[in-house]
């Protein structure tokens, strides 16, 4: 832990795929083939990354803990793996990050908080943590959260404000802000996030990456979050591929959540290339009430024509249920509430006051409204589950806007009073549980990305992972140039 220097970080190389890069680009897939040609060690990709963090961070504010030595010492352990010819399992030697609100054995877990005590005790590993360890992973670090991941951008009291590499001047978007930025920026290829509302779909969206909200349960957590059953867990990467083979990580069981499904035992990259060839696909451009850009409502619609082209049946069709928003604030502002009151009246003063007024506004809605919430909830659920009888996959827009100023909760305050105003594809689909990505589509002519939002039926993960794979076989995912 403390200043990093290392040589040649971004080494070059050439491989039997031609390809000639900073080791930083690579993808994880990309990386373990390295290692299985010994082309590249952990070590020297550990190095690099740290490197790259180091240079970076300053500027885009992606992590808010770092262990270099920690990091090293785990890049060794694996070289040693490698160079015997046992690697420990699917992800020995890759970097990966780690959001600030899953638990990580012998590192602070604040959720963004300055009313938690960095002392701990830290004793133990978040479910998808353990895994990760299992396979190898070398962890660098913690990134940043809005405090206990409240918000759609990344920004609080405790670690300031986290920046979009695309351009710096603006948000990354959240809550999964900090890990979205470092993978965006070549700060490791693969992190772990969580979604309550959009949180990994959102910052992915607004950084250019491939984002998967699993089905709810299919990636076990501990503890669970305060915000409930609509709260998931999982990855966020650089290429589809990439994500099919964290989810065989992630997905593996762990009995401290009773909400887990049962395991499966799946390889996700198996059928992963099979293509969208005859699948029934609605398109809805607004979900039927959503205010849309403009600019991004056309590169979405060109976007969705791919699907067209690669011979799946696709339709405009809107999913038929009301603005949803309401009904997830029953669910979401209550949890809120719970957090603070959880805290400390002492510490109160030092939360955000974002998240105190959403606190509040959870205090107001009474028992009978939630029970009602969850009465409107399983209706919603139901109706998205009868939809599917006819359609195999949904597509909207992942967002109706291209990211916007960093360090403001909303873009317009005429038209927005809280991040929910403007995030509406995303959060229905938390209520109703169901597998859901986000994937580029496009750039804006600010060159902002934009993301194309995949939903499918409950369970279907591996559907979505391969529509979403058959769009990026023609629309590769860039990296933002830094």
């Amino acid at each position: 832990r403390g200043r990093l220097a290392f040589r040649d970080p971004t080494r070059t190389w050439t491989s039997n795929m031609k390809m000639k890069t900073d080791l930083c680009a690579l993808s994880a897939s990309d990386l373990l083939h390295l290692y299985r040609t010994k082309q590249a060690s952990p070590v020297e990709v550990t190095r690099a990354t740290l490197e790259r963090i180091e240079k970076l961070n300053p500027i885009l504010n992606a992590f808010c803990f770092l262990d270099s030595d920690s990091s090293l010492k785990e890049a060794k352990q694996s070289e040693k793996r490698w160079a015997k010819g046992s690697p420990q399992g699917l992800l020995d030697g890759v970097p990966v990050s780690i959001k600030d609100l899953l638990l990580t054995k012998g590192w602070p877990t604040l959720r963004g908080s300055k009313t938690v005590d960095p002392k701990g005790p830290w004793n133990d590993d978040a479910p998808a943590v353990a895994r990760l360890r299992e396979h190898g992973a070398v962890l660098l670090g913690k990134t940043t959260t809005p405090e206990f991941g409240w918000k759609g951008v990344t920004d609080g009291p405790l670690t300031g404000i986290t920046r979009n590499p695309w351009n710096p001047k603006m948000t990354p978007g959240g809550s999964s802000g900090g890990g979205a930025a470092a993978v965006a920026a070549g700060m490791g290829p693969l992190t772990v996030g969580t979604d309550g509302g959009g949180s990994i779909r959102i910052p992915c969206s607004f950084t250019g990456l491939f984002g998967l909200k699993p089905s709810f349960g299919r990636v076990p957590a501990w503890p669970l979050s305060p915000m409930g059953t609509v709260a998931h867990v999982g990855p966020m990467t650089r290429t589809v591929t990439d994500a099919a083979l964290m989810m065989n990580v992630l997905s593996l069981p762990d009995t401290r959540d009773w909400h887990s499904l049962p395991h499966d035992a799946r390889d996700y990259r198996i059928g992963l290339d099979d293509g969208v060839k005859g699948l029934r696909i609605a398109y809805s451009a607004d979900l039927g009430y959503a205010r849309v850009d403009p600019e991004i409502a056309s590169i979405v619609k060109r976007a969705v024509n791919t699907f067209k082209e690669l011979g799946a049946h696709v339709e405009a069709k809107d999913p038929g249920f009301e603005d949803a928003g309401p009904l997830f604030a029953a669910h979401w502002f209550p949890g809120a509430a719970y957090v603070v009151r959880n805290t400390h009246p002492r510490k109160r003063v030092l939360m955000d006051k974002g998240l105190l007024d959403t606190a509040r506004m959870g205090e107001m809605i009474t028992t009978e409204a939630y029970m009602n919430a969850i009465q409107q909830r399983g209706a919603l659920g139901v109706l998205m589950n009868r939809f599917h009888e006819t359609w195999d996959l949904l597509i909207t827009p992942t967002l109706p806007l291209a990211a916007f100023e960093a360090g403001r909760e909303v873009a317009n305050l005429l038209k927005e009073k809280r991040w929910t105003d403007w995030s509406p594809f995303s959060y229905p689909f938390n209520l109703t549980q169901q597998p859901a990505a986000t994937i580029p589509c496009g750039l804006t002519k600010k060159g902002l990305p934009v993301g194309l939002h995949i939903v499918g039926p409950r369970y279907a993960d591996a559907l979505v992972l391969r529509a979403a794979r058959a769009f990026e076989s023609v629309h590769p995912i860039p990296m933002p140039k830094l």
